[in-house]
Formats: structure tokens, sequence, C-alpha cells
């Protein structure tokens, strides 16, 4: 009876782990932690790493979780999303609803009392703005969706920047504004390769209705931009040598693969560019991090 009662649980806890897309949430902290410490110019309080990422994780997770929630219908039809714990049947939507709001209720208890009040807010409204603005609004009614709706992945490095001030300020916002514009080419390199699951479940994903083509040019534009932003981020965060030349060649080499992909507008081509922007983010942020401790 043990050997089948084990399985199972160890099961149905990896469905709970799989409503909260942990490698999102990964992505997430990659950018959460670096930004602490360009905050603190140098490394924050072994405590408050902790509680902000853990706060942190605990929002994303729920957020991730209400998504999942919501668009259980069109996971059904879609190829990448068929496994998904809703969709096999591995939870019920009642339970991953209470799941997913114990987490923000956690989440906001933690930072709250652990970090700031600025700090829960703030990871709140980015599970509001996901929940609502792009899950129940903008995904299924507009080819902006994830252009908009991304905001709400910008808003981690707003938490941990307003973890170690308790405020805000232009350097935080230039991070947002970073996250802001590299989403959407991120996102839409892997809607290429998924482009006909997006137009079965009528979801209006740029590739799925723009094409290739238009898509490609739309992701060498907000390379460019994104770019910039990370270039001008050297002068409003006072960043040092190391950051500015990470900062050059990794804005070169993802507009390099952007380049290509408008060169022969391929999905293979596309997943490169996809995979090189999650190695991108990583090391662009890891590279701040490590300008601010040299230093």
């Amino acid at each position: 009876m043990q050997h089948v009662a084990g399985p199972a649980i160890t099961s149905r806890v990896g469905a709970y782990v799989a409503l909260t897309k942990p490698r999102i949430i990964e992505l997430l902290l990659v950018t959460t932690l670096p930004t602490m410490v360009v905050a603190e110019g140098g490394w924050p309080s072994l405590w408050l790493v902790a509680a902000t990422l853990t706060g942190g994780a605990l929002a994303a997770g729920g957020a991730n979780a209400l998504n999942m929630v919501i668009d259980r219908d069109i996971d059904r039809i879609m190829r990448r999303t068929r496994n998904r714990p809703l969709v096999t049947g591995a939870i019920e939507p009642g339970q991953a609803l209470v799941f997913a709001l114990a987490l923000e209720l956690a989440a906001f208890a933690l930072l709250w009392t652990g970090v700031n009040l600025l700090s829960a807010v703030l990871a709140m409204s980015a599970t509001a703005f996901y929940v609502v603005v792009y899950t129940l609004w903008l995904k299924r009614t507009s080819s902006s969706n994830i252009v908009i709706g991304g905001a709400a992945g910008a808003v981690p490095v707003l938490v941990g920047w307003a973890a170690v001030r308790d405020a805000l300020g232009w350097a935080p916002l230039v991070l947002f504004a970073v996250i802001f514009v590299w989403t959407p080419p991120h996102f839409w390199a892997l809607a290429v390769r998924y482009r006909e699951d997006y137009a079965a479940a009528e979801v209006p994903m740029l590739p799925a209705v723009a094409g290739l083509r238009a898509t490609a040019r739309r992701i060498l534009a907000y390379s460019l931009v994104l770019w910039a932003l990370t270039l001008a981020f050297v002068p409003v965060a006072g960043m040092g040598g190391l950051y500015l030349v990470a900062a050059v060649v990794l804005g070169a080499v993802f507009t390099w693969y952007a380049v290509e992909l408008l060169r022969v507008p391929e999905p293979a081509r596309a997943m490169r560019l996809f995979h090189w922007s999650i190695s991108y983010i990583s090391l662009l942020f890891g590279a701040m991090a490590l300008d601010q401790l040299l230093r």
C-alpha cells in the first residue's frame, strides 16, 4: 500500500509545482537579485534577499496558477500545453484556484512583514495585471497581448529595488523598460514555433496572425530598442566598465540573431533566438551584479 501511496503523493506534489511554472519563476528571480545588488551597491542582507526572492516566487507562482485555471480550455487545444495538470485532470480547477490564492496571500504577508509594504503592493499589482489585463483581456483579443501584458514580468525588478530602497527611481524604471522591451521578442520567437497551436486555439499571437517575416521585423525593432535601453542604464545607474562591455557585446549578439531571423524567417532560427534571449537576460543581469560587487 505504501508503495502505491508514495508515488501518488509525489505525482500530486509535482502537479502543484507544475501549476506555478517554475521555469518562468527562475527567470523572474534572475532579474530580481541583481537588481537588489545594484540598489544596495553591494550584497544586501541574506534575510532581505531570502524574504524578497521567496515572496516574489510565491507571488509569481500564484499568478501562473491563476493563468492555468483561466486558460485550461485553450491549453487542451494546444500541443505545447496538453500535459498541464488541469488538462490531464491531475488537479481540479477549484483546488488550483485555492492553491493560487493561498500563494498570493502568503506572498503578500511575507513581503509586507519581512520586507516592506511597497514591495508587497508591487508584487500584487503584477499578479493583478497578469491575470486581469493579459490573461482575461488581451491574450484572446489583441496581437499586442504580450507587448502590453508582458509588463507584469517586468515588475520583479521594481520589487527588488523597492525591497532595498523602500522607494523607486529612474534606475529601476529603466530596468523595468529593459524587461518590458525584452519580453516581446523573447516570446514571439517561441510563438513562431507554435504559431499553428495559437491559430487553432484562436489566440492572436503575432506570428499566428501577421506571418513570420512581419514578426521578424518586429523582433529586430524591439532588439534595437532593447540594446539602447541597456546602454542607457549605464549613466542612469552609474554602472561601470564591466557592465558596459557586457551590454554592448550581448546586445550585438541579440541583434545579430534578430537580423538572421529576418534574413531567413524560419522556426529553427526563431528557436535559436529564443534560447539566446534566456541566456542574454541571465548574462546581462549577472554582469550587472558582478559590476557592482567588484567595485
